[in-house]
């Protein structure tokens, strides 16, 4: 990537990350007019911080197939609030018991328990009121398209079930065909609804083009975590923005406790290039996915 065109993509990206946050807070309810403890847990949980991942995938995706803005953002804020929820209840005591996300303190350590629960509750449920309501911008087939995705993607066989598998590995070692298995449900399926809503709110994509953004997805997923699992033991918790060295505290199953720092990080780089590979159908529209490729795998230099 030239110099013109780095700074052209960082410019994309906070013009993506800024337009999410503003679309983000106006889609989420405001303090006044309801339950004002859990609206300001909620808004605190999604408000303000996060690299914005999953919206930017998906505004990059819509590129390929001529989206609208409007659409995206729909899209965009509601992977968002389901990604926030998730955090919110991993980092509970009964999960994974951390006190620092995103640079600040944890939901139910800044508010408690119970809120920062009901607070993952409700992000879920807008996610899907955002979706159903978007009647000006996305067809009633594309708005149910896009709910069901983003269910399949959050559900038992996605995100959640992930989540599960991860707590009953706890202290096992796993083999990297189970420990990839596990990161394809936990991080890589709300990866891969990112890119699919994306698309799904502009044309559609033609049967060689979902093949190779389902290809795409499955790289970029599972960069994602290597690189998570290779920063965890390599950045600290202000680098971060969350607790550092907690895999290893947790005697959790990672890349790195498999494979070694030096082998997770060419295991990174190939599935960049493999990110990369998976383009090549999408043509020169693709030009976004392949700089997040890039810029996914580059946090770990």
């Amino acid at each position: 990537m030239t110099a013109t065109m780095e700074q052209e993509f960082k410019a994309w990206m906070l013009a993506v990350q800024t337009r999410t946050e503003q679309a983000l807070d106006a889609a989420l309810p405001p303090v006044a007019g309801g339950p004002a403890r859990l609206h300001e847990a909620m808004r605190y949980a999604v408000l303000g911080g996060g690299k914005r991942v999953r919206p930017l995938l998906c505004f990059a995706a819509g590129e390929v197939t001529q989206a609208s803005g409007e659409a995206l953002d729909r899209a965009a804020c509601a992977i968002e609030m389901i990604h926030a929820y998730s955090l919110v209840h991993d980092d509970l005591p009964c999960m994974d018991d951390d006190t620092l996300r995103r640079g600040k303190p944890t939901v139910h350590v800044q508010f408690d328990e119970a809120t920062a629960l009901l607070a993952g509750d409700a992000l879920q449920t807008q996610a899907f009121v955002l979706l159903a309501e978007g009647v000006a911008t996305l067809s009633a087939p594309q708005s149910l398209a896009l709910v069901r995705e983003l269910a399949l993607a959050s559900g038992s066989l996605g995100m959640a079930g992930g989540q599960a598998i991860d707590l009953a590995s706890v202290g096992r070692k796993l083999a990297q065909d189970a420990l990839e298995t596990m990161h394809r449900m936990k991080t890589g399926a709300l990866l891969r609804a990112s890119l699919r809503m994306g698309a799904l709110c502009g044309r559609g994509l033609a049967d060689d083009e979902a093949a190779a953004l389902d290809s795409y997805a499955g790289a970029v997923g599972l960069a994602f975590q290597v690189v998570d699992d290779i920063l965890d033991v390599t950045a600290d918790s202000a680098t971060l923005g969350k607790t550092a060295g907690k895999d290893a505290a947790h005697d959790k199953a990672t890349y790195v406790t498999l494979l070694g720092l030096d082998r997770a990080r060419a295991l990174a780089e190939q599935l960049r290039a493999d990110a990369h590979a998976a383009t090549a159908a999408l043509g020169a529209s693709a030009g976004r996915l392949r700089a997040l490729a890039d810029f996914v795998v580059e946090r770990i230099y």
